[in-house]
């Protein structure tokens, strides 16, 4: 659980002014059975006065579903806020990553 919070933390760092909360969600789909993609992760993050932004992934290991979901969120949050910021003729937050 400290991981996951603080890999969330680390990986949303861009976004702080404009997320207010981000809640993570893991299941076992298979109910403790073994099998191809039985982990699943879902994460939803509040971007302040906007809708929630959901995403989920699948993977073999609770880790990689994690990993695999939050890629995602970071994807759909950079889109999301850019195209408000896009919108409104202010400035994007899109960073060039090095």
């Amino acid at each position: 659980a400290r991981w996951i919070q603080e890999e969330t933390t680390a990986r949303l760092t861009r976004f702080r002014d404009h997320v207010t909360r981000a809640e993570v969600f893991l299941t076992d789909v298979a109910a403790g059975k073994t099998g191809a993609n039985d982990k699943r992760c879902r994460i939803e993050a509040r971007p302040a006065g906007r809708q929630p932004v959901t995403v989920t992934a699948d993977a073999d290991k609770v880790a990689d579903a994690f990993t695999g979901a939050v890629d995602k969120l970071v994807r759909a949050l950079d889109t999301d806020l850019g195209r408000a910021k896009d919108k409104n003729a202010r400035e994007t937050i899109r960073t060039q990553e090095e």
